[in-house]
């Protein structure tokens, strides 16, 4: 029997690659000129399970006699031009401040740039956008082939809308670069902007596969041209139950299109996709989504119910944007409506919001309208919002992965953060084996409202508006209602924002506040007849006390917060 080889060398920044070689002097990236892939690899053993947490930090690969494995680390000091990005595209970053790359982009860009198959891992926040987003530029720039209608020549799936549109602002102002065409398609807004834009032809599709598959079914998205295809949040993908779509899209690409892997981990959904759709791939591991980050800062609260809300009231008051998690939709509502009427001003982001006031809720947190979003795990991958500095989990999550993309919110890029976790008497044994699984040893707590850690963890002075009369975002309805149908308390169009508080706040509203309880329904809730709905936002109570226990009072008279959101926006998703 033949034997095996294997190499290793380690570097400061911990990246690692593996990869395996094909026999012969051809070159892994011309292997796909050929009529058919190569062989692909089988797995050995029981694979990835998920019983063993340490059997989600690699790939374990079964190699035949005459295979041999090469595990390297890039070096952490080579600019992107030396790892053979286009200078125009060099320029391009430079120009937008980006002159230096992160582990996982120097660890990958050279194999990708080279046409092979790549695995990346990396945790979030680790730079892996530009790591597939520069290659797909550089690699469809040198192509010969054109564009056609209907035609994308190179498709990024991606879990959520959220996470497509942020790709889709990376790619933007670098496919300009070269000329390039670039879309989105997901669901949640409609058909008919997406059907003209694969009509007019694009290069690039960023689409959610659910959405995509509606348009390859209808013959508008043909995918015999796809020369790369990249997976992004591929383990996120499989947790959703997309595995099935994916495969079948990717079964419609060319069997020999390159297509690269990006996520936090990869373990058994992933290995599936690994071994039906990629070959010879070269994986590379840099700072994994279970290594510790030196930057964030882990605590559990430990708190009675009653005390809950005003702890999170204090922590989210302080200056600077923080990000809370519920482990419900209504639980997401519920909490923003408990800020908003406590004076912080808060968002909501959960999958019974309309795209339109998913969007909005979005741009209201990154532009600093509103610096608290409340939100369920759909903000828990991919979602980028600079200089969050809290992550609060009101509700712990039930799976430490979750845990991990939830905190990898902040502390992102090498920045600091805060991490919270509130824990109740019924949580606490959970919360122990959800810690331990994370590989996190967090500084527990026991603390009420007023405890002085609140300004420790969170610190600065707490500040406080009044709440708006009427939500401030739209909801989506399903219909119309015409003059005769016998509703009396028909939808408004929102005036603006909201008019400033002036009298005293103990136990007085600001003007135009009144019917404000009706006119909030619970997310997800029907009318008489039947039609679904979802709103975006929670309204303001008439009266609210002047100040919230472990804080200090609310000035009188402070602006009234409006998200910039309008209710009542258009019934159809943009």
């Amino acid at each position: 029997m033949a034997a095996r080889r294997l190499t290793s060398t380690t570097t400061p920044n911990q990246s690692t690659s593996q990869s395996r070689k094909p026999a012969g002097d051809k070159p892994a990236s011309d292997a796909r000129a050929g009529q058919s892939r190569p062989r692909r690899r089988r797995r050995s053993g029981a694979g990835r399970n998920q019983q063993s947490a340490g059997a989600e930090q690699q790939l374990e690969v079964a190699i035949s006699n005459d295979d041999e494995v090469t595990e390297t680390v890039a070096p952490d000091n080579r600019s992107f031009a030396e790892l053979g990005v286009p200078d125009r595209l060099v320029a391009t970053l430079a120009a937008a401040g980006v002159s230096t790359p992160f582990p996982i982009q120097a660890a990958t860009l050279p194999d990708s740039l080279a046409g092979k198959d790549v695995l990346g891992r990396g945790r979030t926040g680790s730079g892996k956008t530009y790591a597939f987003v520069l290659p797909v530029l550089a690699r469809l720039a040198a192509s010969t082939t054109k564009r056609r209608p209907n035609h994308p020549r190179a498709l990024i799936l991606a879990p959520t809308r959220e996470l497509a549109t942020q790709i889709q602002a990376s790619i933007e102002p670098l496919a300009d670069t070269f000329g390039l065409r670039s879309m989105t398609i997901f669901g949640g807004v409609g058909h008919g902007p997406q059907i003209t834009g694969l009509r007019k032809g694009a290069d690039i599709v960023v689409a959610c596969p659910g959405r995509l598959e509606d348009h390859v079914q209808a013959g508008h998205a043909k995918l015999g041209a796809v020369e790369i295809t990249v997976l992004d949040e591929a383990d996120h993908m499989a947790d959703l139950g997309f595995l099935p779509a994916v495969r079948r899209i990717l079964e419609a690409t060319p069997a020999t299109a390159q297509r690269l892997l990006f996520s936090a981990t990869l373990d058994a959904g992933v290995d599936v996709l690994v071994r039906r759709f990629m070959t010879d791939p070269v994986t590379h591991s840099v700072d994994s989504a279970r290594s510790p980050v030196s930057q964030m800062t882990h605590h559990v609260l430990h708190v009675q119910p009653d005390t809950r809300l005003p702890v999170l009231v204090d922590l989210t008051a302080a200056p600077g944007r923080s990000l809370v998690f519920t482990r419900t939709k209504y639980g997401a509502k519920s909490l923003t409506k408990k800020l908003i009427a406590q004076g912080v001003p808060a968002v909501e982001l959960h999958g019974n919001l309309s795209q339109g006031a998913r969007t909005r809720n979005l741009e209201a947190f990154s532009d600093g309208s509103a610096k608290t979003l409340v939100a369920t795990d759909i903000a828990a991958r991919g979602i980028h919002v600079d200089n969050v500095t809290l992550v609060i989990h009101a509700d712990p999550p039930i799976e430490h992965k979750a845990y991990l993309h939830r905190s990898g919110r902040t502390a992102r890029a090498g920045a600091e953060g805060t991490v919270v976790t509130l824990m109740t008497d019924e949580q606490v044994r959970d919360v122990r084996d959800l810690t331990r699984k994370a590989g996190i040893a967090p500084k527990v707590t026991k603390l009420g409202a007023d405890h002085p850690l609140l300004g420790e963890l969170a610190p600065g002075e707490r500040t406080f508006v009044a709440p708006t009369a009427r939500p401030v975002q739209s909801e989506r309805v399903a219909g119309t209602g015409g003059s005769g149908s016998g509703r009396g308390n028909r939808r408004r169009r929102a005036s603006g924002p909201a008019q400033q508080a002036t009298g005293k706040r103990s136990g007085q509203a600001g003007s135009g506040q009144t019917g404000s309880g009706q006119a909030t329904r619970a997310a997800g809730g029907s009318r008489s007849s039947g039609r679904s709905k979802a709103r975006a936002g929670s309204g303001g109570p008439k009266s609210y006390s002047t100040s919230t226990p472990g804080s200090a009072a609310r000035p009188a008279g402070a602006a009234a917060f409006s998200a910039g959101s309008r209710a009542g926006s258009s019934r159809r998703g943009r």
